[in-house]
C-alpha cells in the first residue's frame, strides 16, 4: 500500500492534508476562486470573485487570530512571524507572480483546480511552476533565492496581531468592503458562504498542524494551505517515493485535484482543454517560470501568502499580497494596451 512507504508519524499529516485539500478543492472549484480572476481579469476588477476573496481573508483572519487568543493554534515557528524580513526578495517575487499568474490566466491555485477538471494547458503550466520553484529552493536557482534573501530588514515585530482591536476590525472592514462588491458584482449567497469556507479551512490548518497533529519530539512545519511548497513536495515525491516521505503538502495537493475533480464531475464540467498556438505555450509556459521564482521568493503564492499567511497579520506575507496584486494590475494593464495597439495596427 501507498501508506508503506511513509513513516507513521507523518500518516496522519498526509490523510488531514488530504482532507482539507478534498474540501478546499471542491470550493474552490464551485466558485472559481481565483485572485487573479478577482484583480486582473479581462474585464478588470471582477467584483463578485474579490468580494469572495475578500470574504475568505476576512474569515481566516478573524478565525486564525481567535484560535491563537485562545490556544487551539501557535504560530511562533511561522515563518510568517520571522521578524526578519526579506523584502527586496519578497517584492521582486511579488511582482513575478504577478506577471506570471496574468500570462498563465489564472494563479496556481486555480490553475490546481482546472488541471483536475482536464485543463492540460493549466497542467503544463504546474509542472513548470513545480520544476521552477525546486529548482529555486533547491537546484541552480537557488543562489538567485539566496542572494536576493540576504537583503533583510530586522523589525521590532513581525505581526501587527497586538495592535489593540486589529483582529476585530480588519475583518469587519473586510467584510463591509466584500458586502458592498457582492452587491455591485450579484455574487451569489452560495459563493459568499463557500468563501467564508475557505477561510476557516485556513484556520483549521494552522489549528492541526501546530497543535493537534504537532509531535514534539519529531516536529513537522507549522503551516496552512499553500501551493508553492506543496507542489515542489509533490514533485520530489512523485519522482523519488521510495525514498522521499510524503506529508502534509502532498496530502493537500492530492485532495484539493481529488476534490475539484469531483466537484467538476458532479457539476458536469469536466473538459479535455489544451493550446491553440505555439504563441500560447510560450506564453504560459514564461508565466509558469515567472511564477515559480516569483513564489519562492515572496514566500508564497496568492493562497500560501495572500491568504494563509496574511491570516497570521504578518508583514511579510502582507508586503507579498500587495506586490502580487500589483504585479498583476500593471501586467493585465500592459498586455491589454499591447493588445489594444495589435488591434489599432
Amino acid at each position: 500500500m501507498l501508506l508503506d512507504y511513509i513513516p507513521s508519524d507523518l500518516n496522519v499529516q498526509l490523510l488531514f492534508g488530504l482532507a482539507l485539500g478534498v474540501l478546499f478543492g471542491i470550493a474552490a472549484q464551485i466558485t472559481r476562486f481565483c485572485l487573479r480572476r478577482s484583480v486582473a481579469g479581462e474585464e478588470g476588477v471582477d467584483r463578485a470573485g474579490l468580494s469572495v476573496w475578500l470574504l475568505a481573508l476576512a474569515a481566516a483572519i478573524a478565525a486564525v487570530q481567535f484560535a491563537v487568543g485562545a490556544g487551539y493554534a501557535v504560530l511562533d515557528e511561522s515563518r510568517y512571524l520571522n521578524p526578519d524580513i526579506p523584502a527586496l526578495a519578497i517584492v521582486l517575487g511579488g511582482l513575478a507572480f504577478g506577471v506570471g499568474m496574468v500570462l498563465t490566466r489564472g494563479c496556481v491555485t486555480r490553475l490546481t483546480v482546472l488541471s483536475a477538471t482536464g485543463n492540460m494547458r493549466a497542467l503544463t503550466v504546474l509542472v513548470v511552476f513545480a520544476i521552477t520553484a525546486h529548482a529555486m529552493m533547491k537546484g541552480i536557482l537557488a543562489p538567485l533565492r539566496t542572494t536576493l534573501g540576504e537583503i533583510s530588514f530586522e523589525l521590532p515585530f513581525a505581526t501587527i496581531a497586538a495592535v489593540p482591536g486589529i483582529s476585530v476590525v480588519l475583518p469587519i472592514g473586510l467584510i463591509a468592503g466584500s458586502v458592498w462588491l457582492a452587491k455591485r458584482g450579484g455574487a451569489s449567497v452560495t459563493h459568499l458562504g463557500l468563501g467564508v469556507f475557505i477561510g476557516l479551512l485556513v484556520a483549521a490548518g494552522w489549528i492541526g498542524t501546530s497543535t493537534l497533529l504537532m509531535d514534539e519530539f519529531d516536529p513537522s512545519p507549522v503551516q496552512s494551505i499553500a501551493f508553492t511548497l506543496p507542489w515542489t513536495d509533490s514533485l520530489f515525491w512523485v519522482i523519488a517515493s521510495t525514498a522521499i516521505p510524503a506529508g502534509f503538502g502532498t496530502g493537500l495537493i492530492g485532495g484539493v485535484m481529488v476534490g475539484a475533480f469531483l466537484s467538476a464531475l458532479v457539476r458536469s464540467e469536466l473538459a479535455l482543454v489544451s493550446f491553440a498556438e505555439p504563441q500560447q505555450t510560450v506564453r504560459y509556459g514564461a508565466g509558469g517560470v515567472l511564477m515559480g521564482i516569483g513564489g519562492v521568493l515572496a514566500g508564497g503564492c496568492t493562497i500560501g501568502a495572500g491568504l494563509s499567511g496574511v491570516a497570521t497579520l504578518s508583514l511579510s506575507a502582507m508586503l507579498a499580497l500587495v506586490a502580487i496584486v500589483t504585479g498583476a494590475v500593471v501586467a493585465r494593464y500592459v498586455l491589454g494596451a499591447r493588445s489594444a495597439g495589435a488591434v489599432l495596427a
